[in-house]
């Protein structure tokens, strides 16, 4: 399995890590890098006995609670999610799983499905009535997926699915550089813009073409939402605070798009740190797995002192918010909490490709 996770990953590209080398200089293929089950640093074992048991809980709870279509969501709102379908889907490849290899290898074929059966004409993603935080999440997320998965799986037409939906995002990006919840060039916010920056990233990891002025106009719009005390705001308008979770998303935005330090990335850091989990008290903040799931791609990225000290905090966090039956509860569902939680657990795997370094 880890010689063909490892083949997989080669064939659909790696994170280029040289300094501040822009990821959208021409395609190259390098070798494919040992891809270790657990990462050491500083004696640190990240992923320890007590969470992986936790991952497996987590997965085998997600894995039971797939709809009989292949999506994943329940209740009245989110039930057949598309983006809750792509985040549990994720979830299941970050532990090494493809479309029909590996345990939940099924799991990730039905999911993959689901998703390629929702991609339109245009190739834009969604499912009607499953989509109350705005479609381009839904797309956001979906795209995300379909090119974590090319590469590993030989389903027909996957290629021209993603291809398409990428031209969507790059059509629909807005004069400010951003996007927002409708496929049209409107209002742009944080939240959904790095929903679309790491699709596009992954898909340039994969092979396809991103534009590179559709790239520099996002880094320009991130940054402009940037606040004195090195939050972001939710969208350019002056005045508006700083929060965790659009903080989180904002610095992986930047990475995504290729900016690995600088002053920008060097006070985003900063704030976001102050939110590091305590070990003592739950921070009640809204959207908590949206904030963390980037919040720990950002401190990723970041590495050194910034991922030893943070990942250890939210790792054992998660292990106590996790309930008898393997799920970690949300208002938006339960799979969707419990997709985030095993996302977050199981980066130190690598066995995702936008989750590289």
């Amino acid at each position: 399995m880890r010689r063909q996770l490892v083949a997989a990953s080669g064939s659909i590209g790696l994170l280029l890590l040289a300094g501040v080398i822009s990821l959208w200089q021409p395609s190259v293929t390098p070798a494919a890098p040992k891809i270790p089950r657990t990462i050491e640093t500083s004696g640190v074992d990240f992923i320890t006995p007590a969470a992986q048991q936790s991952i497996e809980r987590g997965l085998a709870y997600l894995a039971a609670q797939q709809n009989d279509d292949g999506s994943f969501g329940s209740g009245t709102v989110f039930s057949h999610n598309i983006a809750v379908t792509a985040l549990s889907g994720i979830a299941l490849v970050s532990a090494g799983n493809t479309p029909n290899r590996g345990k939940y290898g099924k799991s990730v074929a039905r999911a993959l499905q689901y998703i390629m059966e929702h991609v339109g004409p245009n190739g834009f993603i969604t499912a009607r009535d499953t989509s109350p935080h705005g479609p381009m999440y839904d797309h956001g997320f979906a795209t995300l997926f379909l090119a974590e998965v090319y590469g590993m799986s030989p389903t027909p037409d996957l290629r021209d699915k993603l291809a398409l939906a990428i031209k969507l995002i790059i059509n629909t990006q807005n004069r400010e550089g951003g996007w927002r919840y409708q496929p049209v060039r409107g209002e742009a916010d944080i939240s959904a813009t790095v929903c679309q920056i790491m699709a596009l990233r992954a898909a340039r990891n994969s092979g396809l073409f991103v534009p590179k002025d559709t790239v520099d106009a996002c880094i320009q719009y991130v940054q402009k939402c940037q606040n004195a005390d090195g939050g972001f705001r939710y969208q350019l308008v002056s005045g508006s605070p700083s929060a965790f979770p659009r903080s989180s998303a904002a610095l992986v935005s930047l990475y995504s798009a290729g900016v690995y330090e600088g002053r920008a990335i060097e006070r985003g850091l900063k704030y976001v740190e102050t939110y590091k989990p305590s070990g003592e008290v739950f921070r009640q903040e809204s959207n908590y797995f949206y904030g963390h799931y980037y919040a720990a791609q950002a401190m990723w990225h970041a590495g050194g002192d910034h991922w030893n000290a943070w990942f250890p905090a939210i790792r054992d966090e998660l292990l106590m918010r996790q309930m008898p039956d393997g799920s970690w509860p949300d208002s938006i569902c339960n799979e969707y909490g419990t997709a985030m939680a095993c996302i977050v657990l199981q980066m130190p795997n690598q066995y995702v490709p936008i989750f590289q370094r």
